[in-house]
This record gives C-alpha cells, structure tokens and sequence, in this order.
C-alpha cells in the first residue's frame, strides 16, 4: 500500500473530489490550510496586476516570493490503485502553468482500523 500526498491549488478541490470519487476512490483526508512555495519566483496574478501598471501588485510585489494558501490531500491506497489515483489528481489539477501542485508517493507499511483491529489492505475498502 502507498499513502499520497498532493499540495494543490484551493480552488481545484471540489474538481478532485469529483474525480477521485469518479475512480472509485471516495475516502481521503483534506488539510484546509497549508501554506508554500515552489521555485516559481513571483506570483502569476501579482506579475499581471505588475504589467497593468497597478499600484496594489507593484506594492506586493517583494525581493522575496509570497508564500500561497494551499489545500493538503492525503490518501492510502493499495498498490493496484496508485497509478488511478495520481492519474486522476493530475488530470483534476493540470493546467500546465506553473502552481499546479504537486504529488508524493510514499510507502506505507500498515493500516490498521481503530474500531476493528483490522489490518492490511481490508482496511482500506
């Protein structure tokens, strides 16, 4: 089994949420608030507003970059559903412009159900 950590935009949730649903993977846990950067040096609408000589973007415009609200995704899948998954997070995510998030897959040892002692895969479905 792997657990899947995606940082992506906010306004993409309901998007993923829809997809993976669609998968037939439903169950995942979402962290409201999470704050970062990439390399991406400026902020996109910051650069815009920049261009459109606009007082508040030359205002914000720093020597360093903003960190941005962002929304966490966590979810544990058997092995057999990893590819399903990321592919649906990207294909929910990708607008090929820089910011799109990203996606971590990590090895999991066990899973194990509070209520039921259940361990394993079975604990998954």
């Amino acid at each position: 089994m792997k657990t899947i950590i995606a940082i992506l935009r906010i306004h993409t949730m309901n998007r993923t949420k829809e997809a993976l649903s669609e998968a037939g993977l439903p169950s995942f846990t979402a962290t409201g608030q999470v704050y970062g950067r990439g390399k991406g040096k400026w902020d996109a609408q910051v650069m815009e507003g920049v261009r459109n000589n606009q007082p508040e973007a030359i205002a914000l415009l720093g020597p360093e970059p903003r960190l941005r609200l962002h929304r966490m995704l966590t979810l544990t899948v058997a092995d057999s559903k990893v590819k399903t998954a990321v592919q649906a997070i990207m294909n929910a995510n990708r607008t090929d412009a820089p910011g799109d998030g990203k996606i971590f897959v990590l090895p999991n040892t066990e899973a194990l159900s509070i209520r039921t002692g259940v361990a394993g895969d079975s604990v998954l479905d």
